[in-house]
């Protein structure tokens, strides 16, 4: 239970006070957009895998205007939102296969919940997904291209979502029992630095044989090694999509701010050991991490054997992956594991180029 000084100190913060209207806008297609190029994902770095290039074809289709903005921000975030997508569609098919009921997917602060739509549609009934913002513009876009009936919106901050507002919001009925999969994305960097007590909201919610998924921008105590990845953003992905002018806009208005709610690597660990037996680093794109957490060693790994390599050019990745934590308690993780092969439609990849 998180205490209500905690809450308002959340209530209070950049993401529902100063940052609000720059979401707004963003959400909206009124400001933050890329003004040079739209992003697509690099088919050859998912090795023209068939799972992902299905998932970006339903994807691209549902896109709302954060998204726009949001993967022509991160070096191959689009890339990993395939790589993942693939992943956690597996995974959650094969909890409806063994338990004959559909799995929950919970995408917490993903902008328009494309990625929850996505994969409702997809599984057709097979999954229940939800996902929140406390922004209107990311809930026009969200019942703009809903995409499956299966796919639920709350209009709020994630914090919202305690044991009251389960019991009493219909809207939240599929998902009284728990999650399959959880995704926190780039979510809790924008209300605090106390990783402990934000995921003291969503833990108890993920099943005993359940994943938390989670994409941070990560702090370093190397503060030259972490503003050298972020030239490497700025200087050389970014350009792709944004004018110069569009992209000093942003790090003044957000990103000098958002840097004193980042925690390092170390800090958000030990946050995670607090809930979870099991971390796994899965991905790295300069200050940016994807990382995996279970209680179920078995979870974790029909997850991670389902995931592609990370699709990313070496340049962008600073870690040797996968990066394995341990709780001192808990058993050790015997199995091995390696990423899955792609499962390529043609027999010359050149040929889709």
């Amino acid at each position: 239970m998180v205490d209500r000084q905690t809450i308002e100190a959340w209530r209070k913060a950049p993401r529902l006070n100063a940052f609000a209207p720059f979401f707004e806008r963003t959400a909206r297609g009124l400001g933050g957009m890329p003004d040079i190029g739209t992003p697509k994902p690099d088919i050859s770095l998912l090795e023209f895998d068939l799972d992902c290039m299905v998932f970006w074809d339903t994807h691209r289709r549902l896109w709302g205007r954060f998204d726009n903005h949001y993967f022509a921000s991160i070096p191959y975030r689009l890339e990993e939102e395939c790589r993942l997508a693939t992943a956690m569609l597996f995974f959650a098919l094969s909890a409806w296969a063994r338990r004959r009921r559909a799995a929950t997917v919970y995408t917490l602060g993903a902008g328009a919940g494309t990625l929850a739509r996505a994969l409702a549609r997809l599984g057709d009934g097979r999954l229940k997904t939800l996902c929140c913002s406390p922004t209107d513009g990311n809930r026009v876009s969200f019942f703009a291209r809903r995409g499956s009936e299966h796919a639920h919106f709350h209009h709020g901050p994630f914090f919202d979502l305690d044991d009251e507002r389960y019991e009493t919001d219909e809207n939240l009925q599929p998902f009284r029992e728990g999650y399959d999969l959880l995704l926190e994305d780039t979510t809790f960097q924008m209300y605090g630095r106390d990783r402990k007590e934000q995921l003291a909201v969503i833990a108890p919610r993920i099943r005993a044989d359940g994943l938390l998924i989670q994409v941070q921008k990560i702090a370093n105590a190397d503060i030259q090694a972490y503003l050298e990845r972020e030239r490497q953003k700025d200087e050389q992905f970014k350009p792709r999509y944004f004018s110069r002018t569009e992209i000093v806009a942003k790090k003044h208005e957000i990103l000098d701010t958002m840097t004193k709610f980042q925690v390092d690597l170390e800090s958000s660990i030990g946050a995670l050991r607090s809930y979870f037996s099991y971390s796994v680093v899965t991905w790295n794109s300069g200050n940016f991490y994807t990382i995996v957490s279970s209680n179920s060693p078995a979870s974790l790994r029909r997850f991670l054997i389902s995931m592609l390599k990370p699709a990313i050019p070496k340049e962008y990745c600073y870690e040797q992956l996968p990066l394995v934590f341990v709780r001192e308690s808990a058993p050790p993780l015997k199995e091995r594991w390696g990423w899955r092969p792609a499962r390529s439609p043609v027999a010359d990849p050149d040929a889709v180029k």
